[in-house]
């Protein structure tokens, strides 16, 4: 799944003179919680809405209300915005983004196609991205099997699952313990029309189940 697949492409955009209280109500109005700031057609910078709270004087200030009011509506986003942008391309994998996301702490990505921004993908992105690559959305029968960590193990698994008459909709492997050479396998699974049965076949065939959860699984 790449990027393109998953960004708000019809991204909202700030110029590097809106003022902070323009760029926080924008935000409350769109329901946003970042903002690419353009500057004639290319990427400037981003302001999240920490930045902005952020950037609001402190309580403890000697300054009057007015004063502070003052000199809020005239800071621009310019002087809070974070100006060495991370960004990616619409052709970025979608596990790229996270990584990168988690590594640098952020939680939003411009996303940039020939210096213009084409649209932005957020946390929000990722993580409904990452519930549809697991297949938790399509429901089905969630089942963790150990297997040997070996060439062709995830093969016969998987033919295993095809002549028991189940679909495998999504498969996850998870890292192998060394020292017990096994590794554990997420498969979900649809089509199930006994799981009991399933896992006495299971069973039969030596593999050992270490979890499983049915949610809207079986069409008993």
């Amino acid at each position: 799944m790449l990027i393109e697949d998953r960004m708000t492409k019809d991204v909202i955009t700030v110029s590097p003179d809106t003022t902070v209280p323009d760029a926080l109500n924008l935000m409350e109005e769109k329901d946003v919680r970042h903002l690419p700031v353009v500057d004639k057609g290319r990427l400037s910078g981003i302001v999240s809405m920490l930045d902005l709270v952020r950037a609001t004087p402190s309580p403890a200030t000697s300054l009057s209300i007015w004063e502070l009011n003052y000199l809020l509506a005239k800071l621009p986003v310019q002087d809070v915005m974070t100006k060495d942008v991370i960004s990616v391309r619409p052709d970025t994998p979608i596990d790229d983004a996270a990584l990168l996301m988690r590594t640098n702490k952020i939680g939003g990505l411009p996303v940039v196609k020939e210096e213009q921004v084409v649209g932005i993908v957020t946390e929000t992105d990722i993580f409904s991205a990452v519930l549809e690559m697991f297949g938790v959305t399509r429901g089905g029968l969630r089942l963790t099997l150990e297997l040997p960590d070996q060439h062709g193990a995830l093969v016969k698994a998987a033919e295993m699952f095809r002549n028991f008459g189940v679909n495998v909709v999504s498969l996850t492997v998870l890292p192998s313990d060394a020292e017990k050479n096994v590794g554990q396998s997420v498969w979900r699974l649809q089509g199930c029309e006994n799981v009991d049965e399933l896992l006495d076949f299971l069973k039969e065939k030596s593999y050992r189940v270490i979890h499983y959860s049915e949610n809207d699984v079986c069409e008993q």
